[in-house]
């Protein structure tokens, strides 16, 4: 199998990548061995009609994440067939690439955007100009940079989100049987809203998340369930 080379991510600067170009998706090459990809509850709604979402843990620090499943096998993404997304709607996390928001040094709270500099999408010879000649930066790039601060602001809301709905119970573990044709795959660690315990959840409580804007995210992520059944029949025919 080959390896998949690690991310390295650099702050950008225009004296050091003057002369680089962006292929704007022109590749899926960064994401074709990932079987989930985080999501944020902005995007629910619509991720929720194409890919399950559900919820996993980290074992380390026991936080939860909201990921869109894109395989029923780890290190296989059914959605990337060669340079095109089978799907219509494409995460953010993937739109994104190869611009991320990273802490600058030591202090935590100030963000710097950093490039994925060994990205397949990033060369000199083709694609969108990051800077002008004069160094200044593209109207692409401002753009890049807005959509990655529109995704931090709803990457924390999803925190708070997933943070109550742990607080308040709501996750609960379970294994799903798939079968894709001849094949049964058993899918274990992931979590998803138990409808039952929203079913029984106050008044009070219930008014709070509609406050909030939860409601929305919710039944988004229990109506994604049904998307189970589209990845059984897209690995069937893989």
């Amino acid at each position: 199998m080959a390896t998949v080379e690690a991310p390295k991510i650099v702050p950008l600067r225009s004296d050091v990548h003057g002369k680089l170009k962006v292929r704007e998706l022109g590749t899926f090459e960064h994401v074709k061995n990932a079987h989930m990809l985080p999501v944020t509850a902005h995007e629910f709604a619509s991720l929720g009609a194409e890919y399950p979402i559900v919820f996993v843990k980290n074992s380390e620090t026991g936080q939860f994440q909201s990921v869109a499943l894109l395989g029923l096998k780890v290190g296989e993404n059914l959605f990337v067939d060669g340079e095109k997304w089978k799907g219509v709607f494409v995460p953010g996390a993937v739109r994104n690439h190869p611009f991320v928001l990273a802490p600058a040094g030591e202090n935590k709270d100030r963000l710097m955007v950093g490039l994925i500099e060994n990205s397949p999408v990033v060369g000199e010879e083709e694609g969108n100009a990051l800077f002008t000649d004069a160094g200044e930066e593209t109207e692409y790039l401002k753009a890049k940079k807005e959509a990655l601060v529109g995704y931090l602001e709803s990457d924390q809301m999803t925190k708070a989100f997933i943070t109550i709905l742990a607080e308040k119970d709501l996750l609960t573990t379970q294994n799903v049987a798939i079968n894709a044709g001849e094949e049964k795959i058993n899918l274990s660690g992931i979590y998803m809203v138990d409808e039952k315990k929203l079913g029984e959840m106050s008044e009070e409580d219930f008014a709070d998340f509609r406050k909030r804007g939860f409601l929305a995210p919710l039944y988004a992520q229990l109506g994604s369930m049904h998307q189970f059944s589209r990845l059984a029949k897209m690995q069937a025919g893989a």
